[in-house]
This record gives structure tokens, sequence and C-alpha cells, in this order.
């Protein structure tokens, strides 16, 4: 009897628990069943071949888009150094346009006094204040020829107008020994027509004799670190070629898009910042790190243009330093269709010809156009301080926008764009 008592017990213990985890188990299987169901759905199979590349969460973010405006506008940086004060407000003023966005850089080398007169310049000068897009860096950085620290220069113009310059285009870095070939009214005419991510800057993986003379080699450039300005010196050790991404090199001007910009201040994959802390110890780094960035992306290796938009006279084969160019080049200036040249020494008279027959600079050294509307339609001398802005958007292309337009159709035809897009193809 006690026997059957405990058992009857025991039963309704039994019964009693399992009414009280029932609703845990519904609960539970209600759970499993949605969250297997999630993960389906998440989850799908994966039939890619195992060899392939996985996909990370970086490689899915979307590139920003391009802008939509009818005319582009470009980005410059103009950048100098000791003695090149005045010709980089000439080189400023012939590549003038309100539509545009400039930063002028003159590095820790010039001397205050020569710092503070172009930033006297930029200020007082009507045109300049009124519209607002000229600025000066004020903070200048110290840059070692040959040095890694111009690259980071031309990052800090990039983060610059990034910040400050509104919605721009396309990004050209240039010097003060470069100068224009045809008016921005040709050059935005020219690029209107053209799709705004492509990126033009001349490039080749066949580093040849730079492998033993660049990459191995591992440099120091005081410039990171000294308030003083010396040259760049080696260690005695070598290192390896890269096997994390491939080496480019090409040349150093270059017109960058805009989303490719924010690709290298941003570096959401981290591959702009391993590239640029490789080449802190690379000789001539101008010349390697955009090229080596932009090949070793997918999203933008094919929006390469092969050109860097420069007519340059080099040796055969090139030295450290091309020729300053002079009044026999002008012909070959012209015939290349290129937009801009260099170098050009300073005062040089050749320029003098290319303002009066290319340009055609007003007394002031500014190239006329429809944004410029003075208050004497006949006047062509005296401060430039009763013009005012308007009609930015309205352009007057000259004979400059056909040559131009000529280059840019040769370099984007079938036989000259995709095949030469991040290739060995020698330059």
């Amino acid at each position: 009897m006690d026997l059957s008592n405990k058992i009857t017990q025991i039963q309704k213990k039994k019964k009693w628990f399992i009414l009280l985890l029932l609703p845990f188990l519904i609960l539970l299987s209600i759970f499993t069943s949605y969250n297997s169901k999630t993960l389906y759905k998440t989850h799908k199979p994966n039939h890619k071949n195992p060899e392939e590349n996985p996909d990370f969460v970086e490689s899915k973010l979307k590139i920003s888009p391009t802008s939509q405006n009818p005319v582009p506008k470009i980005a410059y940086l103009i950048s100098g150094s000791r003695g090149d004060g005045e010709s980089l407000k000439r080189t400023l003023k012939a590549l003038y346009h309100p539509l545009n966005q400039y930063a002028v850089h003159l590095d820790l080398e010039a001397p205050p006094d020569e710092r503070l007169d172009l930033m006297d310049f930029v200020e007082k000068e009507s045109v300049f204040r009124e519209v607002g897009n000229v600025r000066v860096v004020s903070k200048s950085n110290l840059v070692t020829y040959r040095g890694p620290t111009m690259v980071s220069n031309t990052l800090h113009a990039m983060a610059i107008l990034f910040k400050e310059g509104g919605s721009w285009d396309w990004f050209i870095n240039l010097s003060a020994s470069d100068y224009p070939l045809v008016t921005q009214d040709d050059l935005l005419h020219a690029l209107s027509t053209i799709p705004r991510e492509l990126n033009f800057i001349e490039h080749t993986s066949d580093i040849g004799w730079k492998e033993f003379q660049r990459a191995r080699p591992v440099l120091i450039d005081p410039g990171f670190y000294s308030s003083q300005k010396s040259d760049v010196f080696w260690v005695p050790e070598k290192r390896g070629i890269p096997t994390a991404f491939k080496l480019y090199t090409g040349s150093a001007w270059m017109m960058l898009s805009r989303p490719f910009v924010e690709y290298c201040l941003w570096g959401w994959d981290n591959l702009p910042r391993t590239v640029l802390m490789y080449y802190a110890n690379f000789l001539s780094s101008p010349e390697g790190y955009f090229h080596t960035v932009i090949c070793n992306v997918e999203e933008f290796k094919n929006t390469t243009v092969n050109h860097d938009l420069h007519f340059i006279s080099w040796d055969n084969p090139p030295k450290q330093h091309p020729h300053f160019l002079t009044v026999d080049d002008y012909e070959r200036m012209v015939e290349s269709n290129a937009p801009f040249a260099r170098k050009f020494g300073r005062k040089e008279a050749v320029m003098d010809k290319i303002d009066s027959e290319l340009l055609g600079c007003d007394a002031n050294g500014f190239v006329p156009g429809k944004w410029l509307v003075r208050e004497n339609a006949n006047s062509t001398v005296g401060s430039l301080s009763s013009a005012v802005v308007n009609s930015t958007a309205e352009l007057r292309p000259g004979p400059g926008a056909e040559r131009l337009k000529h280059l840019v159709t040769k370099l984007l035809s079938e036989e000259n764009f995709h095949p030469r897009q991040c290739t060995s193809i020698p330059l």
C-alpha cells in the first residue's frame, strides 16, 4: 500500500513537471524553428570555388557615386618650395576658374616671408576673396625631394579639399614648375563628356631597374621627424618584393577621381594605409604609391587611363629630372594635345608665348571666360577689384578643347583603354 502511494505521488510529480516544462519546450521549438529559417535564408550554400578569395564585409561597401552636374569641377593642389612663390602665383592665375577648388602649398623650406606673401596675395585678390575657392595650406609641411613626405603632403591637400572644397569631381596635383596648355573652359568642356570615375594615371607593373634601386633598398626620410630639411638616407639592410600586393610605378602627376581619393583617405579595407607604410621607406614614392593602390583594388583597377595629361621632355633613357622647356619645345607641346606641361624655369619666355597664343591671358594673368565680367568691357589692364563672378556654369571653349578631346578620344579607344590598364606594358 505504501509502495502504491509512492508510485502515485511520483506520477503526479512527473505530470506537473511535464506541464511546467511544456511552455518552455514550445518556446524553444518556435525559436529553434525561426532561427533555422533565418540562418538558412542568410547563409545560403556557397558554390564558389574554394580557391577564390572569400567575401569580406569591406568588399561589399559601395563606392560613392559621382556627381551628375553637367559641368565637372576640379580640385587642384599646386605646390612649391623656396623661391617658387611668384611661379606658383602665375600658375594659379592661369588655372583659375570659379567652379574649381584650389589648395596652394609652399613647404617649410620656403622662408616665412615668402609663405606670408602667398597668403597675403590670396587674401587680397578680389576674385579669390569673392568666390572663396582658393585656400593656402597654412600649416606647411616639410617636403623632402624624392621622399615619402611628398605623398603625405598630397594626402594632406586631398583631405583639406575633401573637407572644405564642397563637391568636386577630379583631383589634379601640380607644382609651381607646371603650366597649362589649355584654358579651364577648354578642360572642363572636354571632361564633361567622359565618365567621372576615370583616373588618369600613367602606370606599369614593369618596374625594371627600380626593383633594385628603389623597391629593395630601405630609406629614411628625415622630413617625418625633423624640423630641418635634409636629404633621405639609406640603411644597410635590403628587403624583398611584396607578396601581399603587386608593385606599380609611373608618373607622379595625375588626375584622380573623387571616389578614388575618398578611398585613399578612408581606406576602409586598410590597403591604402598598408601600402602607405610600405612606401614610407621607398625612394621616389610619389611615382608608385597611388599607382600600386589603384591597381590592387578590384573596384578601381578598371578605371585607369594610362596617361598623366602632361607634356614632359625626357632624356632617353630618362634621367632624374626632365628638360626645362623652352620656345624650341613649343610646337611639340601643342601637338601633344596635353592640357599641362612641365618643367618650366622661372620667367621662361615660352610661358609668355603660351599666355598669348594658347590661353589668352589678360594683363593680370587671368584667363578670360564667361565667368569674368568687368565694369568696363574694354578694360584689359589694372586691378581685378571691379570684376564680378557671373554665370559660372557657362563655358567658352576654344581650340584647346578640340585638341584635348582628340587626346581623350585616343586614350579611351579600344586599343588603348582596357589593354593598358594595370599591365606590364613599359612606359
